[in-house]
């Protein structure tokens, strides 16, 4: 059933819409730069803490209620986002200049990742119990009785992505895998899509209140300065941070993590340029069809995503020449396309200057900047050794443009690729020419680089499933062993906690001899479903 919420600009705080703070501003529409209202308000510190106070109290209150309720919220709040319908997709390509396509199948992806967590919820298979049954026995020493099992961490902030406002929005995949196991979540809103994430808050209340869990378990603040993520970060009662955007942003938060007085994890996804190798015979055999593949992976989107290839390898030589006009012409054809905000487009316009600047740089297409937020797409090229030895070259360029890195044979190649730092992505084109000694070189070495190793394919569609990793080493994240797509991105918001000779009573239902909850579990090195007889 449709519903409607009227915009207020103001902060979420356990079920209550609250102005409070300073009015800071009102989005902008990027493509007429028009004030879209209302007026929104800055977060306080008197915000933060009302927001956290109520998560807290939510904790306590919600501590022992059985993995269940957890999938029944989520699956409410997959209801209530799309019975949002056009208000929700309207205000969406106010903001941000996305299409009512890209919107639409973002919201169904954001429905999809809901019901998957809703899914590994209900099943209990996070907590991944684990029992070592006492052995009195046992020499030297008898082993006392001890039982394993994943516990959540509590409140958790998480901070809403630009370049996705559903699926890495304050109701995307952070929340919804904080909320699987049971963390309460304190949202700090971005502020270029200030309604839509004020309209995605409504939907999370609105479950909560269907799901019968107390409102405290989501709580939105907005705001655009550093001082209010500052605020959100650095309270005593967060437990964990995810994030999604900017290498600088990311950074700035994991360092204020850090130096608190008890410091915590960020989940922080940063920048990333997402190689492509391009093996001789892949270049000799499909130029055309690998530089379409390509042309549509750069400039998809505007170039924000956070998987667009930004660097592409390969093997100077006539194949490689036929390969670089195919892109070019290409790219050509690409209409300019409306950036998300006036920041990014700016960023994206100094960014591109400096490379076409740079010494050694090619400008293969030039583009230009159409008006404050519109862009045409930009290729460039470059020898390997030039790229070596300018660190400015292997930054991103958030926008539609990627850079093309001449190497002087296979072996350069390898050599160049090594000299990467982490990705989220490292991708492989390999023909029938290609040796398999060089395959699995290349691969080896964006193993080590990358969260997702892909072959003969684009880095952009990021599948919701179990199997997915959506991370990679620094700078692509700051914790490498985790994701933020996925089953496996539950874990960034649970900790291990092992009981040791505890009455049956007093253990968690998933640890308890009887198996209440019916759960796979590991007794004594062996995995089974059956309860342990006394």
């Amino acid at each position: 059933m449709s519903w409607t919420h009227a915009l207020t600009g103001a902060h979420l705080i356990n079920g209550e819409w609250r102005a409070a703070g300073v009015a800071f501003a009102q989005p902008c529409s990027p493509e007429t730069g028009e004030a879209l209202p209302p007026v929104v308000w800055e977060a306080g510190s008197a915000e933060v803490e009302a927001a956290y106070a109520a998560a807290s109290a939510a904790f306590e209150e919600v501590r022992g209620l059985p993995h269940h309720r957890w999938a029944d919220l989520l699956e409410a709040v997959a209801v209530r986002l799309m019975d949002l319908g056009d208000a929700l997709i309207s205000r969406a390509m106010a903001e941000t200049a996305l299409t009512e396509a890209r919107l639409v199948g973002e919201l169904a992806r954001t429905v999809t990742q809901l019901r998957l967590y809703a899914d590994l919820a209900r099943s209990g298979a996070w907590l991944e119990p684990v029992i070592d049954r006492a052995d009195q026995d046992r020499k030297p020493a008898p082993r006392p009785d001890l039982r394993r099992v994943f516990r959540p961490v509590g409140p958790v902030a998480v901070f809403g992505a630009g370049n996705f406002p559903f699926a890495y929005g304050v109701c995307g995949g952070d929340t919804a895998s904080a909320l699987a196991c049971g963390n309460p979540v304190v949202a700090k809103g971005h502020p270029g899509h200030a309604g839509v994430d004020e309209l995605c808050a409504a939907a999370v209340l609105r479950a909560l209140g269907d799901a019968g869990l107390p409102a405290g378990m989501f709580g939105l603040v907005q705001g655009s300065g550093t001082a209010v993520g500052a605020a959100v970060v650095e309270h005593p009662a967060c437990e964990a941070v995810g994030f999604t955007g900017s290498l600088a942003g990311g950074r700035a938060l994991f360092d204020r993590a850090a130096a608190r007085p008890r410091p915590i994890p960020v989940f922080a996804e940063m920048g990333s340029v997402n190689p492509i190798v391009l093996l001789p015979g892949a270049v000799r055999e499909r130029p055309d069809a690998i530089a379409a593949g390509l042309c549509l992976s750069v400039t998809n989107g505007g170039g924000q995503f956070c998987t667009k290839p930004g660097l592409v390898f390969l093997a100077a030589g006539p194949d490689a020449d036929r390969f670089a006009e195919a892109l070019g012409r290409e790219m050509r054809r690409v209409a300019p396309t409306t950036l998300l905000s006036r920041s990014i487009s700016d960023n994206f316009h100094r960014r591109a200057v400096a490379l076409g600047g740079a010494v050694g740089v090619a400008t293969l297409v030039a583009g230009c900047r159409h008006g404050p937020c519109r862009h045409g797409a930009r290729l460039f090229a470059v020898r390997s050794d030039v790229w070596r030895a300018n660190a400015d070259l292997h930054a991103e360029a958030f926008g539609p443009c990627t850079l093309l890195v001449l190497c002087r044979d296979v072996g350069d190649l390898a050599a160049t690729i090594a000299c990467l730092d982490g990705q989220l992505t490292g991708a492989v084109f390999a023909g029938s020419g290609d040796a398999d000694v060089d395959v699995r070189r290349v691969a080896a070495i964006l193993e080590r680089r990358a969260g997702r190793l892909i072959m003969n394919g684009y880095p952009t569609g990021v599948e919701v499933c179990g199997a997915i990793v959506h991370g990679g080493p620094y700078p692509a994240t700051t914790a490498a062993n985790s994701t933020s797509v996925g089953t496996l991105a539950i874990r960034r918001f649970v900790r291990p906690v092992c009981y040791q000779n505890l009455p049956d009573a007093l253990l968690p239902q998933a640890l308890q001899d009887a198996n209440p909850l019916g759960l796979e579990r590991i007794i004594d090195g062996e995995p089974t479903r059956d309860p342990i007889a006394r």
